[in-house]
């Protein structure tokens, strides 16, 4: 096929549309003009951004060759934002695989250009010494440029953004921890870059001459290390300083764990992060600057980005997070067909109380679930159960929420994930937390033949052998305190809020 990239805007495709830099550049690439086609395993993730009928769409996943080939159709720009987070032993495999297959049919497909952002890795260190997702990283990028296709590779170390996964833990262990026992890495020195600057180099790379084939530094204005940013951070979000205690006893594994049980950010995907903390990542060159297209503009500095950052959080406006994407071995099987389900043993629990207020007041309770919150029961047992599932490397309840009124499909929200949103109506939530099966809660706002309302709530749990079947059984006595708790509290509120609200009017 003919490409024409003298038109005003280009066909990009973008992979990773559902994650944390993806899902940010998606409306970036639209405001530049451009056509935006995103390869998803999921499409409905995708349903609910703002952006969402500005985008074409697609099914697919990068290790399918044939969904990648038609998801490439007519793009003269794709777009490579997929890593895999997992620390299991064929990652590394997994991420070769999709890199060969994205290659050859870009190659094929006559793609103009691929875009791909990559990790910074330190100058120097022999390969086989990098951390394995750096050295993945690394392995992918190469494949990329010698696929024959002209390809951008941006290296960048710490992305400071709200929401970014780097950001929370930065974050977290600043403003939980005053005096902190920390890990030798607080003294390697980093160069941060702001994820505005990130976005930037992305969406300018499109538009790179055909004879530029390389990888590019990515930094901020600043290098810093850890203990200074920590430190800078403080100052940054008015917080008295904080004192910080080096030690060399933490190993990365060590290390993960510590920061999985004070941030938000569980120890599967802490660890990548902390491994690639061992070594210096700084900039050894800055050539973006010339190759971008538009006006050069100013990188922003490490201060200046974290104010930007939690002024979004504070205000409400984080629009991506490092959990957008799915958490390395949670489940992702979809709710199996009801009423009769051909995949073995269902079990459920059913809950259903009438609701003196309009389904409108039901809905605002059932939307702003989670998080800050609540989960309208027994607090101690929700606890103690993130915990639980910190302690065996899962999320935990700490995720919190995106937004603090709103949901869309596929954001997390503590240790589930949107599953599906009928406004008004009905939210699925998939359970990502450590389980020997599969389970999912299910919470309804409804009108009856009389025209009450009426709160519907369903727990569905499918286990997985005989340690799942045993697990449910052994839960199943708390049901009645923990999800009876749960509906007659909801609907306590919604009846609470509605009195409240002026706009009442009885649902009776």
């Amino acid at each position: 096929m003919e490409h024409d990239d003298t038109r005003e805007g280009l066909r990009c495709l973008v992979t990773g549309a559902t994650g944390y830099i993806g899902g940010r550049l998606v409306p970036e690439l639209l405001s530049a003009g451009h056509r935006v086609r995103c390869l998803a395993r999921s499409p409905d993730r995708l349903r609910d951004h703002p952006w969402a009928d500005r985008a074409e769409v697609v099914a697919g996943d990068v290790t399918d060759a044939s969904s990648v080939a038609r998801a490439l159709a007519g793009v003269d720009v794709a777009y490579y934002l997929v890593h895999t987070m997992s620390s299991g032993k064929d990652f590394e495999e997994t991420d070769r695989r999709a890199a060969l297959i994205f290659a050859e049919q870009a190659r094929i497909a006559g793609v103009l250009r691929i875009v791909h952002l990559s990790g910074l890795t330190p100058a120097g260190v022999p390969e086989h010494e990098l951390s394995p997702h750096l050295r993945s990283r690394a392995e992918v990028a190469r494949i990329l440029l010698d696929s024959g296709v002209p390809t951008t590779v941006l290296r960048a170390a710490v992305v400071i953004g709200s929401g970014s996964a780097s950001f929370e833990m930065l974050r977290y262990l600043t403003e939980r921890l005053p005096v902190m026992i920390t890990p030798s890495w607080v003294h390697t020195r980093i160069q941060p870059v702001a994820v505005r600057d990130v976005l930037r180099a992305l969406v300018g790379s499109a538009r790179m001459p055909s004879d530029v084939n390389r990888a590019f530094d990515l930094g901020g204005p600043e290098v810093l290390t850890y203990r200074q940013m920590m430190l800078r951070y403080a100052a940054v979000a008015g917080l008295p300083r904080r004192i910080i205690i080096p030690v060399p006893v933490l190993t990365p594994g060590l290390s993960s764990h510590w920061v999985g049980l004070v941030t938000p950010v569980p120890a599967s995907i802490a660890r990548p992060l902390t491994e690639s903390l061992r070594h210096e990542v700084v900039c050894h060159e800055h050539d973006i600057a010339r190759h971008l297209s538009g006006p050069p503009g100013r990188p922003i500095g490490f201060d200046e980005a974290v104010r930007l950052a939690l002024q979004r959080v504070r205000e409400a406006r984080v629009t991506t997070r490092w959990s957008s994407a799915s958490v390395p071995g949670a489940p992702s099987d979809p709710l199996p067909t009801d009423p009769d389900w051909a995949g073995g043993s269902l079990y459920s629990d059913h809950r259903e109380l009438p609701v003196d207020a309009s389904p409108e007041a039901l809905w605002r309770v059932i939307e702003g679930i989670g998080g800050e919150n609540g989960w309208y029961s027994f607090p101690l047992a929700w606890t103690v159960r993130g915990g639980l599932d910190r302690l065996v490397g899962g999320v935990g309840l700490r995720r919190g929420r995106r937004d603090a009124a709103r949901l869309r499909v596929g954001d997390s929200l503590d240790f589930w994930r949107v599953e599906a949103i009928e406004p008004g109506r009905l939210l699925r939530l998939r359970a990502e937390m450590r389980l020997p099966g599969l389970a999912w809660l299910e919470m309804s706002a409804v009108r009856d033949e009389d025209g009450r309302t009426r709160y519907r709530q369903r727990a569905l749990f499918h286990p997985h052998g005989l340690l799942g079947q045993a697990y449910w059984w052994s839960v199943s006595p708390f049901h009645a305190i923990v999800f009876g708790d749960m509906a007659r509290n909801i609907a306590r509120a919604a009846a609470g809020s509605a009195v409240r609200d002026p706009r009442h009017t009885s649902a009776h």
